[in-house]
């Protein structure tokens, strides 16, 4: 149970939404996909669930190929698209019902089925009301719900946890957690606390390309060793180029017109070469916080965002 991903491209006209990527998950594997909206993610995992072809390359999930054997690779995944198509006017059971039968699932089995996912789901309470009159959170439910009532081998969940609150956050991704030990699940998202929590791979995906592919602990150790510190100035004309050329201080980034995210040098401690630039340049300086890189600031200097 694995899913193989070799030298895949896809082109729109001129546009390179996927140029060339390569990696492999395994059993037992939860790999966290990341990018910024519009870095190849959600094309990515269309092609992996046959939802469209790619360009070139090959993706093979439990030794099929998706072109040339889609019914078979369709069988063996489970897949929640981003916006998660639901027909509203059925009933949370009726719907299950619907999606068992059309993975073929037959006879006694269609309601054992249906009562094994409404549990692991927490939909007991859920359950025979019409999806749309269920909040986003437990309409996400039943998106996953119906993903893996077919107790798929491969799961592709794209943002599986988006609309949950913070209670159903630790739920669902306990579910995940717990699936993760025998099956091969690939997940997006943007909440880097869920990559943490869950995931024992990461792979970042920006513009297209394959940026990095590691364990969450491995990105996390390339952040320590580089602080942040978060500057306030009263003073709204402080320039990004000054600040610099401050010692030290490897990239600076305004969050807004007065203040400002810079990212330390590895082993350089900033703050009194910032006091004295505060002192030199006669500005006012209003607050000064350090804190430790962590994950989000790997993402974002890989990605190259700016805020």
């Amino acid at each position: 149970m694995s899913v193989t991903v070799k030298q895949l491209s896809k082109h729109y006209g001129r546009q390179k939404a996927v140029n060339n990527i390569n990696f492999h998950v395994k059993k037992g594997e939860i790999v966290g996909f990341l990018g910024p909206n519009g870095a190849g993610k959600t094309t990515t995992m269309k092609i992996m669930s046959c939802f469209i072809p790619p360009s070139s390359g090959k993706v093979l999930v439990c030794g099929h190929d998706v072109q040339e054997s889609p019914m078979e690779v369709r069988r063996c995944i489970g897949y929640l698209p981003e916006h998660n198509p639901l027909y509203l006017d059925m009933y949370v059971r009726e719907y299950l019902e619907l999606a068992a039968k059309l993975h073929n699932i037959r006879g006694k089995a269609v309601q054992e089925r249906i009562v094994e996912m409404v549990r692991l789901t927490g939909l007991e309470k859920e359950q025979h009301k019409k999806i749309g009159q269920l909040s986003k959170g437990y309409r996400q439910r039943v998106g996953l719900a119906q993903a893996m009532i077919h107790d798929p081998q491969v799961l592709i969940l794209d943002e599986p946890t988006s609309g949950l609150d913070p209670n159903q956050l630790a739920e669902i991704r306990q579910v995940i957690t717990t699936l993760g030990k025998e099956k091969t699940v690939i997940l997006s998202t943007h909440i880097m606390q869920e990559v943490q929590a869950m995931c024992d791979r990461v792979i970042i995906i920006n513009n297209g390309e394959i940026v990095a592919d590691d364990t969450a602990q491995s990105l996390q150790q390339r952040a320590k060793g580089q602080d942040i510190v978060y500057v306030e100035f009263e003073q709204a004309n402080v320039v990004i180029s000054d600040l610099e050329a401050i010692e030290g201080v490897a990239k600076a980034l305004a969050t807004s017109k007065r203040h400002f995210k810079l990212l330390a040098s590895p082993g350089k401690d900033i703050r009194a070469a910032i006091f004295n630039f505060a002192v030199q340049k006669h500005y006012t300086l209003l607050g000064l916080r350090q804190e430790q890189g962590n994950l989000e600031d790997i993402f974002r200097r890989l990605t190259n965002k700016s805020n």
